[in-house]
């Protein structure tokens, strides 16, 4: 049959990026514990498409992630499905990533009852001018408490729950695991959150909150200040979103760094 993607196109433009989105997928995900958790993952897959071809073969995607999770390398081996990818289709560049959801047992602080939280997490891989590079992302649920409420008011702050969303850049001979950049993230908080409290647990995270106020600035800043000690991380991302409790609006603040590129 004639194959229409393949036919010349003289509008001279190469595109960047192009593929697939909302590709439902199974992944199986390492644990730290040495287990495995499998997850529902949305995939998005693009690559370059140069100028001389009409389309590239949409197909061709689908083919080589079902090839990948038939033989359960899905989330352990993205550089070698990518790199595959980009074979089939006859690109230079491309990229893919997942969605899902990563659960972790949870304690409570005093009670220790324990339940199962679900943090949004991404893989990315990608590849340019034969040069692979994995990103690492988590969003995680916190509390913040308002430095500025505390002290005006005569009794009582108010706090809110927050979103932190990290990603993170590292050499593909490292490890960095989510449970450990879950955790360095929570200690940048006024206060984890968790799936379970009972009155002893919600009294301890309460407390704990009021006498650790702090500001989206302050949260970001101390995330970013770890982030730049960590020993594996190349480049990070960092994005703050207080979902404020007495405005009408969310708090945010963000920054980027490339650590092999400054120095601190």
């Amino acid at each position: 049959m004639k194959d229409i993607q393949k036919l010349n196109d003289d509008r001279n433009v190469d595109i960047q990026k192009v593929g697939i989105k909302h590709l439902d997928l199974p992944l199986i995900i390492q644990r730290k514990n040495n287990s495995n958790q499998v997850v529902y993952a949305k995939a998005r897959v693009n690559v370059s498409l140069p100028r001389h071809y009409k389309g590239t073969h949409m197909s061709r995607f689908v083919e080589v992630l079902t090839e990948w999770k038939n033989k359960n390398l899905l989330g352990v081996d993205i550089k070698g499905c990518l790199e595959k990818i980009i074979e089939r289709l006859d690109a230079r560049s491309g990229e893919l990533q997942f969605k899902f959801k990563y659960f972790i047992d949870k304690k409570s602080p005093v009670t220790g009852n324990s339940s199962p939280m679900s943090y949004e997490s991404t893989f990315e891989g990608k590849i340019e001018n034969g040069v692979y590079r994995f990103i690492l992302g988590v969003q995680v649920p916190v509390t913040t408490l308002c430095p500025c409420s505390k002290e005006i008011s005569d009794y009582g702050a108010h706090n809110q729950r927050a979103l932190i969303t990290v990603k993170v850049s590292y050499d593909e001979t490292e490890q960095i695991w989510i449970e450990d950049l879950i955790e360095l993230i929570e200690s940048c908080a006024s206060s984890p959150v968790y799936p379970l409290l009972k009155r002893e647990d919600e009294k301890f995270v309460t407390e704990k909150a009021y006498e650790n106020p702090k500001f989206v600035e302050d949260v970001l800043r101390d995330v970013v200040v770890k982030l730049r000690k960590h020993p594996i991380v190349k480049w990070f991302e960092v994005e703050c979103e207080a979902l404020e409790s007495i405005h009408n609006h969310s708090a945010w603040a963000y920054q980027q760094e490339d650590k092999t590129s400054k120095t601190f």
